[in-house]
């Protein structure tokens, strides 16, 4: 459930905007276009939003000044209390992408940005099923999140980042539950999603599918 890396997250609390922000070389080329990336989900989410993954409150902040009702959900502490200081007003609850709080407002859209690679497949498909119940006709799920067009792309990406030396981005790699945008597409549509794919930056790419 991803759970696994509440404390690598914890830790990271204190120096991830630094990292997104594109100071740390070796994970420049996955959060290029960060600031992008986080408004184009924001343009292609509805009125009333559940984020998932919200880390120290980048995505939620923009959500907001947007004039969107957000409720956020994060299991790391470290993350929370970052982004509860960002964003006073934020509705935000300890939990995970399948395991979460009842909500008590009906959601139009489903948000996640750098996060559903920390569940494995099987979880990716529980918790988009779960997202179907939650959705009436014409919501949204809007993700942007590392993926590969197949498996050849991904054995070409690690080589790649191997020769670049980007050993811990290796194992990042290597260790996460990375998938294919075939897979994706499978579990959407398994629960009756129309979705796209629109790559954002070399590591990223924009998945948005709408509940039929």
């Amino acid at each position: 459930m991803g759970r696994e890396f509440i404390d690598l997250f914890d830790e990271w609390s204190s120096s991830y905007d630094e990292t997104v922000s594109g100071d740390d070389q070796e994970y420049k080329e996955v959060f290029h276009r960060y600031d992008e990336i986080l408004e184009t989900v924001v343009q292609r989410s509805g009125n009333v939003v559940l984020e998932f993954g919200v880390g120290t409150g980048n995505l939620s902040e923009k959500l907001l000044k947007s004039g969107k009702t957000v409720v956020g959900i994060e299991p790391s502490k470290g993350m929370r209390e970052k982004a509860v200081i960002r964003n006073p007003d934020l509705k935000l609850y300890d939990g995970d992408f399948l395991s979460f709080p009842k909500l008590d407002q009906e959601i139009d859209t489903i948000v996640s940005t750098y996060a559903f690679h920390h569940l494995t497949d099987d979880e990716k498909d529980t918790a988009v099923g779960q997202y179907s119940q939650l959705l009436k006709k014409d919501g949204k799920i809007v993700f942007a999140d590392t993926a590969y067009l197949h498996e050849d792309d991904k054995k070409e990406r690690h080589e790649k980042v191997r020769s670049q030396g980007y050993l811990n981005l290796l194992k990042d790699l290597q260790t996460e539950y990375y998938t294919t945008i075939g897979v994706l597409e499978d579990i959407f549509k398994k629960y009756d999603f129309d979705v796209s794919f629109e790559k954002l930056n070399e590591y990223v790419w924009l998945m948005e599918a709408v509940k039929k």
